[in-house]
């Protein structure tokens, strides 16, 4: 078997299954999950019907570069949702199965075996960042993001002398865990760097559609390409998915855009890799990209959430002010976040991620994500707002 498997670490779900193995919770208490990023909101409808009209061209093998027809869906969408000018379907978009398998699948085209590659990726972080980095062979590079940098990595204290080394950068914006934005001057000032030092910017953009203010969507790295002139988008790929927008992540449909340079030769890979979408599930992506009342339904939805659990659990926990995303990511009393999980399900019988499992020890000898957990608010708005209770009775209790 490939030597690199051994370098992976175990996914943070199965540490946290560890940790719980030999807890009872108490059984008078229904178990609320606050762990996992699914979407627990009703699919959109139209996306559904699309797949059960389509039924019947299961019997056909799909392209790898997807139908014309829904590579034109997701470029409309793009170029309205980040103001792009020149976002052509047919060089910079190729349909994925989901964002994981197509971050995964890029890193494994894009790295230069043939000499150093870092990758630099947040810290904390979503996972397949790194695992996908040291298949491939590279080296992950940890950018902490903590409270002093607004829990966005800080790129300017990277020595001139580590970029030589860097072959990409990942960034998630809005952020997993933190729901940190980064504003799209910083997107710029990254770009550059990009040009000084040659390396692909890789912008997981999945929770783009889930924001709090609906006068102030997040910026995208293509949207800070279209400001900067740049409308080849060279060095820069976004990937963006279905799963959050639409509440339709079995659907496991999404896209990766940008720079046609870097997308033809992993269109290549992809032919090889044979991860086409199967065309019903194309058909219900079309439908999906096409309508954006579900999206706007679907943020007043979070919105109401995360006024209701941020009103019981500010008095009793420090977190940022929630921009984007699901997730809450509050500092625990006490500052030790395994000891918290373990306490809240063996007694509220709740389950959360601690932050611990998210991150790495970086050079300064600490783990950015210990002492708080993650809070994803994916159910609907009663069991959420009971788990947030929950929380709370537990910390006032002491």
């Amino acid at each position: 078997m490939n030597a690199d498997l051994d370098a992976l670490h175990p996914y943070p779900f199965e540490k946290l299954a560890a940790l719980k193995a030999t807890l009872t919770p108490p059984t008078e208490l229904a178990h609320i999950p606050l762990t996992i990023g699914e979407p627990q909101h009703a699919p959109y409808p139209a996306a559904l019907e699309a797949l059960v009209a389509h039924q019947l061209e299961m019997a056909r093998y799909p392209a790898t570069n997807g139908l014309p027809a829904l590579r034109e869906a997701i470029a409309n969408w793009a170029t309205q949702r980040f103001q792009l000018r020149n976002l052509d379907s047919e060089q910079h978009i190729v349909p994925v199965n989901g964002t994981r398998e197509a971050i995964f699948a890029f890193v494994q085209a894009a790295l230069d075996r043939t000499r150093p590659a870092q990758v630099a990726v947040p810290n904390p972080f979503y996972q397949i960042y790194e695992g996908a980095t040291l298949l491939a062979g590279g080296e992950p590079l940890y950018l902490d993001c903590t409270a002093e940098n607004n829990f966005r990595p800080d790129f300017s204290a990277v020595p001139a002398a580590m970029w030589r080394e860097v072959q990409m950068v990942f960034i998630c914006s809005p952020g997993n865990p933190t729901g940190a934005v980064m504003p799209i001057e910083e997107f710029k000032q990254l770009i550059a760097l990009a040009d000084e030092h040659d390396f692909i910017i890789a912008s997981d953009e999945c929770y783009s559609e889930l924001y709090l203010d609906e006068t102030a969507p997040p910026p995208g790295l293509l949207q800070a390409c279209a400001e900067l002139g740049r409308n080849d988008y060279r060095r820069c790929v976004v990937f963006h998915s279905l799963s959050k927008r639409s509440n339709l992540p079995g659907l496991r449909s999404g896209f990766v855009a940008g720079d046609a340079a870097l997308l033809t030769p992993f269109k290549r890979y992809r032919t090889y890799h044979g991860c086409a979408m199967s065309l019903p599930l194309q058909h219900a992506s079309i439908a999906a990209w096409q309508d954006e009342h579900h999206v706007r339904a679907n943020r007043g939805a979070y919105r109401e959430k995360f006024s209701a659990v941020t009103d019981v659990l500010a008095p009793v926990m420090s977190f940022p002010v929630p921009q984007a995303s699901f997730y809450l990511w509050p500092a625990v009393p006490g500052g030790d976040d395994i000891a918290f999980t373990q306490r809240l399900f063996a007694e509220q019988h709740v389950s959360v991620l601690p932050g611990s499992l998210m991150g790495r020890t970086g050079g300064n000898g600490t783990n950015p994500g210990a002492g708080r957990v993650r809070l994803a608010l994916v159910a609907e708005l009663a069991p959420t707002l009971e788990a947030a209770q929950r929380i709370r009775h537990l910390i006032e209790r002491g």
